[in-house]
């Protein structure tokens, strides 16, 4: 399967059936779940203090577009000059102090 990320198609599902994905912060609370084996409400709390907002904002489309606008961790519509693909993946491994494994990948083919 390549060196991809592992939990690429569990974050596809979590956009249909989780916290909307990209549009609020679906997409990193599972990636606190399925790397650190989190509950969901400790995953929720983790994502929060690492972002700066409460539990509660983490469901807010309005708020999170500010927020991942803020730390430049992907948004619904990228804006010229902001992150996209592996460069938001990179951010977010910062932010969130996890590996993801595409990312380590990538780092390791680009020093060679």
């Amino acid at each position: 399967m390549g060196f991809g990320d592992k939990i690429g198609l569990a974050c596809t599902h979590s956009v249909a059936a989780c916290m909307n994905g990209v549009k609020t912060a679906g997409d990193l609370v599972l990636r606190m779940q399925l790397l650190k084996g989190m509950r969901i409400g400790e995953a929720k709390a983790y994502v929060a203090g690492k972002l700066g907002v409460s539990v509660e904002d983490l469901c807010d489309c309005s708020v999170m577009e500010e927020v991942r606008e803020k730390w430049n961790i992907g948004l619904l519509r990228p804006l010229a000059g902001s992150l996209t693909g592996m460069e938001v993946k990179a951010k977010i491994a910062k932010v969130l102090d996890i590996q993801i494994n595409s990312v380590e990948q990538a780092k390791i083919r680009t020093e060679e």
